[in-house]
């Protein structure tokens, strides 16, 4: 089953200075997390069907595309992120007729489909890897793999320092056909997911096929995972140091950021302009620096690639504005729009970020204070959507959600948190399915329950307990959306001009539009910059001064 399928318009034109733009420029692209969003079957896991189902409820909120989480054939030991079979979907998810009658419903609304691609690693129960056990030392299989003999006497240690981004050694030694041990793979995750070898051609040829597939298929971009991590410098060399994961974002690590991975990504942006209907590439791509990310989006390689250092910045006015201008800065050389986000799959949802003191990272394990966190939260994401370029919307955070900080520990599904020394594997918290209803056995969800459990009370954040209620989240960014598509002056573009705040206060301008943000946790007085469009809390004008809430931001029209 493979055909093009009738794409949305492209949305592409030229701007004032002749450059032309696409519509990725100025995106709202809202991630859809498959197995939490929405069950169409009943067994308790989200799916295909769920999705296609609520896709009418995306249309209205009024975002551009949706990106979806993996959903291929995988044995799950990382949420998907393990794939056995990249032209396959994984039964708990659907088949290819459901993700087919997806990708033409989602065109009909006018909606994009971006699905995830994890090249840098396979499952272990991908048949190539199967294999490459199966035949032992000396398969030509093993070359598409990082496979190498061990270090001591009899080869009883790894191959180098590596450690995985989970815990533990980035090397599992393997067994020998006839029972004796064997050599050593790499894997950068989990041991279920060894990476690819990208110097052997079979690799870049099998996912330039893959490309092509689901491009055919009629899908209108792709979100590459780790983007940054599938070239491995020459001879794998040692880091000479432990605690590796403090080095990650600081340095440019002998697995990570390497510069051999621009050559892959031109080689597949060649295919993306082949195809009708502007088909896009988005890198999760962990750097250093923002200027590093740039790379990423050169006009010959990616379209977009995700602003982390944007998401790890605290809500203070002065952290803010240095980070926003250093992202322009960095994008605007290489003409990419630059993205603007604040939660996904991986991190503590934002409204309980903030709701805790600045400096715990991005993985909290409190609930902090919910009343400041959703206030700050509502806030921060009118700031995001104000901002020029490109935003991303992860599931629920249109409804306010926090991270679900108390689950039980048999009810936890993250592979870090089984692992010593990784990642905190705290990650499941803002996995927790979705609130659809006011009542039910899953608020909606489906009607077999739901895979992670839900608050008691997450009916009151539901969908439908917000929708049509004043001052609700939902209709927050409903009506942000709504008026971000509507006014001429924002959505894509380069540049914000700083207009004079007081102190932990932001005020910007863009053409006919001011955005004025209180990160202070006092109430501060400032004179009316226009006519109030919309505001994260009330208000209160008196003649030639307005009196901004603490954790507020206002737009105006000017």
């Amino acid at each position: 089953m493979t055909q093009h399928l009738a794409a949305p318009s492209t949305g592409t034109s030229d701007d004032a200075a002749g450059h032309r733009t696409g519509w990725w420029q100025d995106a709202v692209i809202y991630q859809v997390y498959p197995r939490s969003f929405a069950d169409g079957n009943g067994d308790g896991m989200g799916d295909l069907a769920g999705v296609r189902g609520r896709l009418p409820y995306l249309k209205e909120l009024g975002v551009d595309a949706v990106w979806l989480s993996p959903f291929y054939a995988s044995p799950q030991a990382d949420a998907g992120y393990d794939v056995a079979d990249y032209r396959a979907i994984d039964p708990m998810f659907g088949s290819l007729l459901d993700a087919d009658a997806l990708i033409r419903d989602a065109h009909d609304l006018g909606l994009r489909i971006i699905v995830d691609l994890v090249p840098n690693h396979s499952s272990d129960q991908h048949e190539w890897f199967k294999r490459a056990l199966t035949e032992g030392p000396g398969s030509a299989l093993r070359d598409r793999y990082h496979f190498r003999p061990g270090q001591g006497a009899d080869g009883e240690l790894p191959p180098n320092d590596w450690e995985s981004i989970f815990g533990g050694p980035a090397w599992t030694r393997t067994v020998n056909p006839d029972g004796t041990p064997g050599e050593w793979y790499l894997h950068l995750f989990a041991p279920e997911q060894p990476d690819f070898n990208w110097e052997h051609p079979a690799v870049a040829d099998e996912f330039r096929s893959i490309l092509r597939f689901w491009l055919d298929m009629g899908v209108d971009g792709f979100r590459v995972d780790v983007a940054h991590g599938l070239v491995k410098a020459e001879g794998l060399p040692d880091l000479g140091t432990h605690d590796q994961l403090k080095l990650l974002g600081n340095d440019v690590m002998p697995f990570f950021d390497q510069d051999g991975v621009h050559e892959i990504y031109r080689s597949w942006r060649i295919i993306l302009d082949e195809y009708p209907g502007d088909r896009i590439a988005v890198a999760e791509a962990w750097t250093p620096t923002v200027e590093r990310t740039a790379n990423y989006v050169r006009p010959d390689e990616m379209h977009q690639a995700f602003n982390f250092q944007y998401l790890a910045t605290a809500w203070d006015a002065a952290a803010l504005r240095e980070v926003i201008d250093t992202s322009l800065d960095a994008m605007r050389p290489v003409g990419a729009p630059t993205t603007w986000v604040l939660s996904n799959h991986d991190v503590t949802r934002h409204a309980t970020r903030f709701a805790n003191p600045a400096g715990l990272g991005t993985q909290i394990r409190t609930p902090g204070d919910r009343e400041l966190g959703l206030r700050r939260a509502r806030a921060a994401s009118l700031l995001m959507l104000a901002l020029p370029g490109s935003a991303y919307v992860y599931q629920g955070e249109e409804l306010g959600l926090p991270d679900v900080t108390d689950l039980p520990d048999e009810a936890r599904q993250d592979p870090s948190f089984f692992r010593a020394d990784g990642q905190d594997g705290f990650r499941d918290g803002c996995r927790v399915p979705i609130p659809w209803t006011r009542e039910g056995s899953s608020y909606g969800f489906g009607a077999g329950g739901s895979w992670l459990p839900q608050p008691t009370g997450w009916g009151e954040l539901s969908v439908e307990a917000q929708t049509g209620a004043a001052g609700s989240t939902l209709e927050l960014y409903r009506a942000a959306i709504a008026a971000r598509r509507a006014h001429p002056g924002l959505g894509a573009g380069a540049e914000v001009r700083w207009l004079d705040a007081p102190e932990g206060l932001l005020a910007f301008a863009r053409p006919g539009f001011v955005c004025t943000v209180n990160t202070t946790g006092a109430p501060v007085r400032i004179p009316v910059p226009g006519t109030a469009l919309l505001s994260s809390a009330p208000v209160r004008a008196d003649g030639d001064t307005v009196e901004l809430p603490a954790d507020t931001t206002v737009w105006w029209t000017v």
